[in-house]
């Protein structure tokens, strides 16, 4: 079963608790609350791992649902561009529909969700600087990306762990700073020595592996944004190394 008929039918028994729990509640009822025999985590590492891929997934319906109602209005670009990014099976894009619509009725409210996402994995986590980059593809669904949605992902990225130059780092990467610069894409100043730049750059292959992020938590479905992560830090890598030389 995909991870959205778990979360909808609440056959990974998991009561989350918090904002998440209370929404996935009023979309599912009762069943989010109880233990389905076939699908409980069979010990407590599963359980985690279990409860942090279904927090991710809801997580990010909703602050993307959010993220789109941050300039003020809903496009149907940004709603095709959530499908892009989240590959919702087709029996499950009515349900998902309706924690996406109750989610996107206003902006307030989105720093609980990401805080309580936050709490679930190490402050910076890769996983959730995926999240993060998948908000960004929502934002400039609509051909830019709005002050306010700016401001909202900034301050996303902040509950998340994220310094100022990590931001700007995965702004490059989504490709709404200057994008032609690698350095930006690897989080780097121009002037590192060879030895930093590959040193940098075998931390972000290692650290964004899609395999890794299943591990730590970033459920199946979304791996496709991974892998294009992995792509934008190989091309950025290959482009120095050829700039400069480097073997």
């Amino acid at each position: 079963m995909s991870i959205w008929g778990k979360i909808i039918g609440g056959t990974a028994g998991l009561a989350l608790g918090g904002p998440i729990g209370a929404l996935l509640g009023a979309v599912a009822g009762h069943a989010v609350d109880r233990f389905a025999s076939n699908d409980a985590p069979k010990d407590e590492k599963d359980e985690q791992a279990a409860t942090r891929k279904i927090a991710f997934t809801i997580g990010v319906v909703v602050l993307s649902a959010k993220m789109a109602k941050a300039d003020g209005v809903v496009t149907r670009d940004e709603i095709a561009a959530f499908r892009e990014v989240f590959h919702i099976p087709p029996d499950e894009i009515r349900n998902v529909g309706r924690v996406w619509d109750m989610a996107r009725r206003d902006v307030e409210g989105f720093e609980i969700y990401a805080q309580q996402i936050a709490k679930l994995f190490n402050p910076g986590s890769p996983v959730l600087e995926e999240l993060l980059l998948s908000l960004f593809h929502i934002a400039k669904a609509d051909g830019v990306v709005h002050q306010n949605e700016l401001a909202y992902l900034e301050r996303v990225a902040a509950i998340f762990g994220f310094d100022e130059i990590a931001f700007q780092r995965i702004r490059a990467v989504a490709g709404d700073t200057d994008a032609e610069d690698p350095y930006g894409v690897l989080g780097i100043a121009h002037d590192v020595d060879d030895a930093e730049v590959k040193r940098v750059y075998r931390t972000l292959i290692r650290e964004h592996h899609p395999d890794r992020l299943i591990a730590e938590g970033l459920p199946e479905e979304f791996v496709d944004a991974a892998t294009e992560k992995m792509a934008a830090i190989n091309a950025a890598y290959d482009r120095i190394a050829k700039q400069r030389g480097m073997n």
